[in-house]
Parts: C-alpha cells; sequence; structure tokens
C-alpha cells in the first residue's frame, strides 16, 4: 500500500496561475526522485462550513481558493527519502513559493494507506 503526503492551503485566487506552474515544476522533482504520483487539485465544491471544513482549515478568506494535494511513495521510508533529496535540491532553493501562499497556513501530513478499492 503506498504512502501518502497530504496537503491542504489557501491559495490567492489571482496567484492561481503562478502556484501551477510552480506546482508543475515541483512535481516533476518530486517525480524524478521516485514520488509515484504527485496531484494538485483546486477546489470546486468547498463550502466553508459552520464548525469544519477544508476553507476553515485553513483560514480562506473571500478571494482565496483551496488547494488539496498529495504525493504517493512506495513506502514511508521511500518517502523520507525522497523528501530528503529533493528538500536538498537547489532547483527549489529559491524563493518561488514566497508570496504565492501562506504557508503557515498549510496543514499537511503523512498517511499510511490501508485500503485501496
Amino acid at each position: 500500500m503506498p504512502y501518502v503526503d497530504g496537503f491542504v492551503l489557501a491559495l490567492p485566487t489571482a496567484n492561481l496561475e503562478r502556484y501551477k506552474e510552480i506546482a508543475r515544476f515541483a512535481g516533476d522533482i518530486w517525480k524524478e526522485y521516485g514520488a509515484v504520483s504527485y496531484v494538485e487539485c483546486i477546489g470546486d465544491d468547498v463550502p466553508y462550513g459552520e464548525l469544519t471544513s477544508f476553507p476553515r482549515a485553513v483560514q480562506a478568506k473571500e478571494d482565496e481558493t483551496v488547494v488539496f494535494s498529495w504525493i504517493t511513495y512506495e513506502s514511508r521510508e521511500q518517502r523520507d527519502a525522497i523528501n530528503d533529496k529533493v528538500m536538498k535540491d537547489p532547483r527549489l532553493a529559491g524563493e518561488q513559493w514566497k508570496g504565492v501562499f501562506d504557508a503557515k497556513r498549510m496543514i499537511y501530513g503523512g498517511f499510511q494507506s490501508f485500503m485501496s478499492l
């Protein structure tokens, strides 16, 4: 079963095209180092819930879009090794993400799959 890194973030809608460019660039690097898949999704039906919701979780503002993303790996060990290489890659050392979205409001974590249908 694959290991999955999941992400949710709020992105100013005005920065959507720039985010897509950067995500494509970063995704290619993750895949180059061995990630099984790299998926980026733009919120299309994510209402602001009264108690919980994707927009609430990342404190999305009216002029922001919620992004839901994940990267899959063969295992947690492979994920750790790939992420180590990605974080050291000079192609990602710049400030291309700066100002595109507020990373302090991004939610992320690693998940062990237990079922796939």
